[in-house]
């Protein structure tokens, strides 16, 4: 399988190389140069598997330089840091599931594929000869920077670099990254929010100065965002387990279509969705699930992609975004893998905040998109916790809230799976207050929301609020470039 670039399909990597590079020269983003497929036979062979098994075979049919001895070997001891299953399916009611993926060692999703990038990387570097260090450079809006830190933290040749907006995250995503050990770490706040980290981190890698400084020191820059398919790659195999544990379970037959609901800013996670589906899996509507920076769904409904709008702070700190890195790999692919085009759009971007596209092509897609407010994000903790007894977190909400309209709207039947993205404890005093709760503190709102859902409470959010914090700085948006230049020189 070779990678190519979202802005030169002629360019060819292999699956070792786009790891290791993360990010292509040109801006854009590598894609596998064509989707494998998962016939019957397959699935069948999937469902007596463990998911540390299935996870090495989806990844082995688009990483063919490892061999799926290799990939088993690092989702074993990847996925050894989760508490039991690693994305256990919970029933909700007939045809309404939860794909919970919050049981890891940070509590959100970005675990299932950061705890497996580090030996991905470390690997790749080795088939490619590789003995630079690797600068690991991350933009987070809140559960990334976390989880790469966690991954990365004293793993040989790697030092990581994290950039979160200041006053965009919420106090107990601050408090993880702040205090995060290892010798190999650094973590600044940016003033601004998410996408002006993003972009500053961009620019950083785009930047030929801080490529030649960092080569002056022999390192090498990458990226553990869902930008760099080794981030990506691993987040298709949940969605494929999933549909096999409801086959498992007898809740669906093998060949049944299912919906996957998602919240989402990035568009990375639903992306992984859209990848298993173009590989074989059944699937009827991947369902976008947007905050009040609802751009996904405005684009989705008009074809217009439009940055020049209010940003808002949400209880959903993690999808406030207005710049959705992975669209361009689906942008990609509804335009025929017109690399040109795609380039097109993204200077126009660049240029004016905006682009449009054809409206049939969206239309046309397997996609739907609805969004929900403050208020309504509220509502649907508190009616999943009073009607089914399920406590969820705020983007987890999003998704339940605009799985409701869409249901009621189109009547739709069709088995659904909402995935869960985070521990409502990473939010504790939004979900205590959905639920009629109050408490500000959000270290005291955890052992109140352990005492009002009885859902016991990770230990490493629990004893956080004692550790010392290690990482204080805040920096302007400016000066994300000469920071990396001092971390480096530490």
């Amino acid at each position: 399988m070779k990678f190519v670039s979202t802005r030169n399909a002629k360019l060819e990597l292999s699956g070792s190389e786009a790891i290791v590079k993360g990010i292509s020269d040109d801006g854009g983003l590598f894609v596998p140069s064509s989707f494998p497929k998962i016939d019957s036979a397959l699935m069948q062979q999937l469902l007596e598997m463990s998911y540390e098994e299935r996870a090495a075979k989806i990844l082995s049919m688009y990483l063919d330089d490892f061999s799926y001895e290799e990939l088993l070997e690092y989702t074993t001891r990847a996925y050894s840091r989760f508490d039991g299953d690693p994305a256990p399916v919970v029933k909700i009611e007939d045809g309404l599931f939860m794909l919970e993926l919050w049981h890891g060692p940070t509590c959100a999703f970005k675990d299932m594929a950061l705890t497996l990038l580090p030996y991905l990387l470390v690997a790749s570097k080795l088939k490619l000869g590789k003995k630079e260090k690797t600068l690991i450079l991350v933009a987070t809006s809140g559960d990334t920077g976390k989880a790469a830190l966690e991954g990365f933290k004293d793993v040989d040749g790697t030092e990581i670099i994290v950039f979160y907006p200041g006053t965009g995250v919420s106090a107990m995503q601050r408090k993880q990254m702040v205090t995060q050990e290892g010798n190999n770490v650094h973590v600044a706040g940016i003033v601004g929010n998410f996408d002006d980290a993003q972009t500053s981190v961009k620019k950083i890698f785009n930047d030929s100065e801080v490529k030649e400084y960092l080569a002056s020191k022999g390192v090498a820059m990458s990226s553990a965002n869902s930008i760099n398919f080794g981030r990506l790659a691993p987040q298709i195999a949940y969605y494929i387990s999933s549909y096999l544990d409801l086959v498992n379970s007898g809740e669906i037959k093998m060949g049944d279509k299912v919906n996957f609901v998602v919240p989402t800013g990035n568009f990375g996670n639903i992306l992984a969705g859209y990848y298993a589906e173009r590989m074989g899996l059944p699937v009827n509507k991947l369902i976008i699930a947007s905050n009040a920076n609802n751009i996904l769904t405005d684009f989705f409904n008009t074809g217009i992609y439009d940055v020049n709008r209010d940003f808002y702070k949400t209880a959903s700190p993690s999808m406030d975004i207005l710049v959705s890195s992975n669209l361009e790999r689906f942008i990609f692919e509804i335009l025929g893998r017109d690399s040109e085009k795609v380039k097109s759009l993204y200077d126009s971007l660049k240029a004016t905040g905006k682009f449009e596209i054809d409206q049939k092509l969206l239309d046309d897609s397997i996609f739907v998109a609805g969004w929900a407010d403050e208020e309504e994000t509220k509502d649907a903790i508190n009616t999943f916790f009073d009607i089914d007894d399920y406590i969820m977190d705020t983007h987890t909400a999003v998704g339940a809230s605009v799985y409701n309209d869409y249901s009621c709207e189109l009547e739709d039947e069709t088995p659904t799976i909402i995935v869960s993205t985070a521990s409502p404890y990473k939010f504790a005093p939004d979900v205590l207050a959905a639920i009629g709760g109050k408490e500000k503190d959000p270290f005291k709102a955890l052992s109140k929301l352990q005492n009002a859902t009885a859902l016991e409470c990770p230990e490493n959010l629990l004893f956080l609020k004692d550790k010392e914090e290690k990482h204080t700085l805040v920096i302007d948006r400016t000066e994300t470039k000469q920071a990396v230049y001092d971390f480096i020189n530490k």
